[in-house]
């Protein structure tokens, strides 16, 4: 099976609400943690900090991801990509942090499990 690469840009920066660039939205679990989600279902990523990652699959639907460790640059360049040959992204799964000016590759981490959740104010 051929492996498919995906490339995700977060939009954080360009989200409607503004925040400060170390702030996490409180989060309040939404049912049990899952160990991978459709890539179908993703519509949007917001990279949080060095090691948060809110993958939105729709307004009332989104999953919190804590790497199990910091990721360096992850919080700070605000887009990574990552590589599956599978129809699903999973907590044993890489990410590549890409790194500016010309989208060059960074650290590479580990996910974490997704765990659904509800934001305290939804429009961050």
């Amino acid at each position: 099976m051929p492996m498919r690469i995906l490339l995700v840009l977060s939009l954080a920066a360009t989200a409607a609400a503004p925040m400060a660039r170390d702030t996490v939205p409180v989060a309040t679990p939404a049912g049990p943690p899952l160990a991978c989600i459709p890539l179908a279902q993703i519509r949007e990523t917001r990279v949080r900090d060095d090691r948060t990652i809110d993958f939105v699959a729709n307004r009332t639907r989104i999953y919190r991801n804590t790497l199990p460790a910091a990721c360096p640059g992850l919080g700070f360049e605000r887009r990574f990509a990552y590589a599956t040959s599978l129809s699903q992204l999973c907590a044993a799964d890489l990410i590549t942090v890409l790194q500016s000016p010309d989208v060059m590759p960074g650290a590479r981490c580990g996910l974490g499990a997704f765990q659904p959740v509800t934001l305290v104010d939804p429009r961050r």
